[in-house]
C-alpha cells in the first residue's frame, strides 16, 4: 500500500493544509527549538513577534519536512527535536533580532535555521540577519542621505543672503559716517 493511498484523517489534512498555506504565503520562515520554554515565556515571545507582524506555530517535523520539500527547500538537517516555525510578511531582520535577543536573555528558543525567499538559512545566517540594520533604520538613512544635499544647499543660500546683508549694512554705515 503506497503512502498516497493511505487514508489520512481529515483533522490531520486540515492541519497540513493550514500550515502549508501559512508557510507558503510567508516571506520568511525561521525555525527554533522551543524545548524548555515555560508558558509565560512562550506567551511573552509570541507577544513580541506579534508586534513585528510574525506568528509562531509548533509543527511536527515530518509534516514540516514534507511541506519544505514541496517548496523546494531541504530542511531535513534542521528538523530534529521540537520545532517552532516563525513566519510572517514583515521585516525578517526585526524578527531575527527579537529571536536573537529573546534567546540571549532566556537561552531559549535555540535558533535552528530557516528559509528566506526560497533560500535555506543556517542558524548562523539567522544570527547574521539580526546584526543587520532594520527596515526602518535603512529608510531613515535613505531619507537622511536624500535630504543632506538639500540641507547643504539651503545652508549655502542662507550664507549668501547673510553675506549680502553684511555688505548692505557696511554700505549703510559708510554712508552714515560720510554724512
Amino acid at each position: 500500500m503506497s503512502k498516497d493511498s493511505k487514508n489520512i484523517r481529515p483533522e490531520k489534512k486540515a492541519m497540513y493544509n493550514e500550515v502549508q498555506e501559512n508557510v507558503s504565503g510567508a516571506l520568511y520562515m525561521l525555525l527554533a527549538d522551543y524545548k524548555g520554554m515555560t508558558m509565560p515565556e512562550t506567551d511573552a515571545f509570541k507577544k513580541l513577534l506579534r508586534g513585528a507582524n510574525a506568528r509562531v506555530k509548533v509543527v511536527k517535523n515530518s509534516m514540516l519536512g514534507r511541506i519544505s520539500s514541496e517548496m523546494g527547500c531541504d530542511l531535513s538537517k534542521t528538523l530534529t527535536g521540537p520545532t517552532a516555525v516563525i513566519f510572517g510578511e514583515g521585516d525578517v531582520v526585526e524578527v531575527a533580532k527579537i529571536l536573537k535577543k529573546f534567546a540571549g536573555d532566556k537561552n531559549k528558543p535555540a535558533v535552528k535555521g530557516g528559509v528566506l525567499e526560497g533560500a535555506v538559512l543556517s542558524s548562523a545566517d539567522v544570527v547574521e540577519l539580526a546584526a543587520l540594520p532594520g527596515k526602518k533604520e535603512l529608510q531613515a538613512k535613505l531619507v537622511g542621505t536624500i535630504a543632506a544635499p538639500m540641507t547643504q544647499l539651503v545652508g549655502v543660500m542662507n550664507q549668501k543672503v547673510c553675506s549680502l546683508l553684511y555688505v548692505l549694512n557696511a554700505v549703510a554705515d559708510k554712508k552714515g559716517q560720510a554724512a
